[in-house]
């Protein structure tokens, strides 16, 4: 008798269960889908840094932070990176640009001069309207950053006059 009620209460549970999750799956799948949609998005959300590539060295990786966190001579306001992501924001405005099939961010790093720590750096950013090619050189022990073409140039003037 024990055994039956027991198998009697735990269908029923079992019966319970269904019920209720057949009750609530429409509230269930709605939260679902409203976490997918707003959620996941901003997870997985792209932007200028993320499309930097993953196997620089070390050297490499101190040697982009210096270029891009540089927010000029008074060490206030805009950065490169902020300058740069501003200009790529202007260029293709409302547009979710790095999730573009034809957008293409390249970074390469290489040391020109040893002896003195200088390292070449090329970012360039290429999509459906043309390509930005950003040149510098980053002294690695002063900090020092000279732009070595217009592009890299008018990044560097913005970023040393912003108040």
């Amino acid at each position: 008798m024990d055994k039956d009620s027991k198998k009697k209460e735990e269908k029923l549970k079992k019966s319970d269960f269904k019920a209720f999750l057949k009750k609530r799956a429409p509230i269930y799948l709605g939260i679902i889908a409203l976490f997918v949609i707003f959620v996941v998005p901003e997870l997985t959300k792209n932007d200028l840094q993320s499309s930097f590539p993953d196997n620089l060295t070390n050297d490499q990786k101190q040697i982009v932070e210096i270029l891009m966190s540089y927010n000029g001579p008074n060490e206030k306001g805009l950065t490169v990176m902020n300058a740069i992501t501003e200009q790529i924001a202007t260029e293709y405005p409302n547009e979710k640009i790095y999730d573009n099939k034809k957008t293409k961010v390249d970074l390469v790093v290489s040391s020109t001069d040893e002896s003195k720590n200088i390292y070449k750096v090329i970012l360039t950013f290429e999509s459906y309207k043309g390509k930005i090619e950003y040149v510098w050189n980053v002294n690695h022990n002063t900090k020092e950053i000279e732009a070595k073409n217009s592009s890299a140039k008018h990044v560097i003037d913005i970023v040393n006059y912003y108040d």
